[in-house]
């Protein structure tokens, strides 16, 4: 008898820090949730993922192209002067890919969003408002 493959599950990290948007082809979206930049993250959804060389050729270009996609959906929603998309995974080791709106007003510009021991809530809904412009603008 051969054993169940292992399902998908999001890092414990990733899920205390983010409100889930959708799922992708292959990722799952994500916003973290710190109102100082709308910051989406991207994780595909594969058992193991620690390294972008670890997804296989087609995964790794359907990643690339979400990524394009939710970066252009971020940027029709919020307008910014720059969209970051990085990966650094050194505090969780599951592959995710950050998309981050930036823009000189921003708190920390132009440093990195990384490192900030506590994020600043969304508030009045505002966090909802933005999923439903990025859902839109993946449409």
């Amino acid at each position: 008898m051969q054993a169940e493959p292992s399902a998908f599950v999001l890092d414990p990290r990733l899920e205390a820090d983010t409100t889930p948007v959708c799922d992708l082809a292959l990722c799952r979206l994500l916003l973290m949730r710190d109102a100082r930049w709308p910051w989406l993250i991207l994780v595909p959804q594969r058992v193991g993922l620690v390294e972008l060389f670890d997804l296989d050729d087609a995964d790794r270009g359907q990643l690339l192209d979400e990524a394009n996609a939710v970066a252009r959906a971020l940027d029709a929603a919020t307008r910014p002067e720059k969209i970051n998309i990085g990966a650094l995974g050194n505090v969780v080791r599951q592959f995710h890919l950050h998309v981050v709106a930036r823009s000189s007003g921003d708190p920390n510009w132009p440093r990195p969003v990384w490192g900030f021991e506590s994020a600043l809530p969304y508030g009045s809904g505002a966090d909802e408002a933005l999923i439903r412009s990025v859902k839109q603008g993946l449409r």
